[in-house]
């Protein structure tokens, strides 16, 4: 279980109209978070950008604040479900990373409000923050230690691979993810695996 997933849970909804309703919440609080910051959005201003009444925000998430933690939760699992597709059977372990890679840069250029939701939530969210980056950080290492398992990996993996690696893919990110919306990311990604197959092979 994910480090967030019980600290930052919403109230969880029991029907699909509820469903849709938290989620039109959740994703107009990334836009609006991510447009103006924490400190300057408002309870109403999310919900009117999401199409929902006053009312409807305080029957999923208790303040602000809360709602905050959990779009941090919420992001965090989503790029973890957009990269799961590309980690198909078969890839050896240094083309799963760069296929990984690859994915994550597509996800930060189509929502780059990430960068700056996940920046501030040092501060308005430490908690969220720390299993973010902890939870991100664990998947990469757990994928090295199975390919080490079956002989990819000419060194024994750590911890210190999976935040170099991790770190890696944050900045290339933010490089060719957000500020150059014409890089090609798949040359990206094929540059960045070049140097772990380098490094790890």
């Amino acid at each position: 279980m994910d480090l967030a997933s019980t600290a930052n849970a919403p109230r969880q909804p029991r029907t699909e109209r509820g469903r849709r309703t938290q989620r039109a919440i959740l994703d107009a609080a990334a836009a609006e978070f991510g447009e103006k910051g924490f400190h300057e959005s408002s309870i109403v201003s999310i919900t009117i950008r999401a199409g929902v009444a006053l009312g409807s925000f305080y029957t999923y998430f208790e303040s602000k604040e809360a709602l905050f933690k959990a779009l941090v939760a919420d992001m965090s699992g989503r790029v973890r479900d957009h990269v799961a597709p590309a980690l198909r059977p078969g890839l050896g372990a240094i083309e799963a990373e760069g296929a990984a890679l690859e994915a994550f840069l597509g996800f930060a250029r189509e929502h780059k409000e990430i960068y700056r939701i996940i920046d501030e939530a040092e501060f308005v969210a430490p908690e969220a923050w720390r299993a973010h980056y902890l939870n991100t950080a664990a998947r990469i290492l757990e994928r090295l230690q199975a390919a080490r398992a079956k002989g990819e990996l000419g060194v024994e993996p750590s911890e210190v691979h999976a935040w170099a690696i991790m770190g890696m893919n944050v900045f290339l990110g933010l490089r060719f993810g957000v500020m150059d919306p014409d890089a090609d990311l798949g040359e990206v990604a094929a540059q960045a695996n070049a140097l772990l197959k380098g490094g790890l092979g």
